[in-house]
């Protein structure tokens, strides 16, 4: 068959889930004989790249801004791959829902991974959050196929829209090998504490700093993310950052976390990542997770898991 992949920021993947799930289906699926490809971002991939692991690269500009970057590219994206019919057609991010007809005009049956609840995140303006609800409507019109990855999001899309959708679990491959890359943040395996998202309010970066700050603990506190988007008080979360060692962009490969195998902190309000969450769990990472539905899924007896109320005394 020949099959493409939308609406993500492209392949490799450096960034985050939906990158990170766009890589491993379109080489899973060329190495069982299809021809893949995914529609990329200039200025997240390379237009000198043209192929990936056997995957086809298609890398096509945007307007980079934080309401325009990805249903402009996702727009651009159906248009180009229009006059290719491909066979099937996979669209990541629920926001990218109204051009779904444009590749099913010719043919091409569609299916839309929708993701988390994007109208609950308090990155977003009020218009921002109005397009959401539009396009989550629209994702359960305009493709031939809904998916949910989380069984609270099927849960919220028939309970809100009385829509069927086809819940697909993540996996997750973990590789058991030293890894030096983890040392140029001056830490060593098993002797830190791994905190990995955007620096945004809503991931709750405060409270687990707050938190470290009352353990007495010869470990050291890793924070990986990206602050892109400003934080409420960037001047007060770096004062917070007495003890803690920053990077200065998402982590670049989940495998290297396994070399952590002490803790991940995952303290998201509304944003389900069970690819990272599956990934900590198989690689034997105790889990630290707010008591929410959402976070309750895959596993709820995985005895790593700890539950704890959003407080920086429960974290700690």
């Amino acid at each position: 068959m020949r099959i493409a992949i939308l609406g993500t920021r492209g392949i490799p993947a450096n960034y985050g889930g939906f990158e990170t799930f766009a890589e491993h289906l379109s080489t899973r699926l060329v190495a069982r004989g299809h021809q893949v490809t995914v529609y990329c971002r200039a200025h997240y991939t390379s237009p000198r790249q043209i192929e990936f692991q056997g995957v086809q690269l298609k890398v096509l500009p945007t307007i980079r801004h934080k309401y325009f970057d990805t249903v402009v590219h996702a727009f651009l994206s159906a248009l180009y791959a229009v006059p290719n019919r491909f066979d099937a057609a996979l669209i990541c991010n629920a926001a990218n829902a109204p051009f779904a007809p444009i590749l099913r005009l010719t043919g091409t049956p569609v299916a839309l991974n929708v993701d988390g609840l994007e109208h609950k995140r308090k990155k977003w303006n009020w218009i921002a959050r109005r397009y959401y609800l539009m396009a989550e409507r629209l994702a359960t019109i305009l493709p031939n196929e809904t998916i949910t990855d989380a069984r609270v999001i099927q849960d919220y899309y028939q309970a809100r829209y009385a829509a069927d959708s086809t819940m697909i679990a993540y996996g997750a491959e973990v590789e058991r090998r030293p890894d030096p890359a983890v040392r140029r943040w001056r830490v060593e395996p098993n002797r830190y504490v791994l905190y990995v998202s955007r620096l945004e309010p809503e991931n709750n970066a405060h409270l687990v700093i707050e938190a470290f700050k009352r353990v007495r603990t010869a470990h050291k506190l890793l924070m990986v993310g990206d602050a892109g988007i400003p934080y409420t008080d960037e001047k007060d979360l770096a004062e917070k950052l007495q003890r803690v060692l920053r990077d200065g962009s998402l982590v670049h490969s989940y495998r290297n976390r396994a070399q952590a195998r002490v803790k991940e902190i995952y303290d998201w309000d509304y944003v389900v990542d069970q690819y990272e969450r599956l990934f900590a769990r198989m690689a034997g990472i105790t889990l630290l997770k707010h008591y929410r539905p959402a976070n309750q899924e895959p596993d709820t007896e995985a005895a790593h898991e700890k539950v704890m109320s959003r407080s920086a005394s429960n974290i700690s």
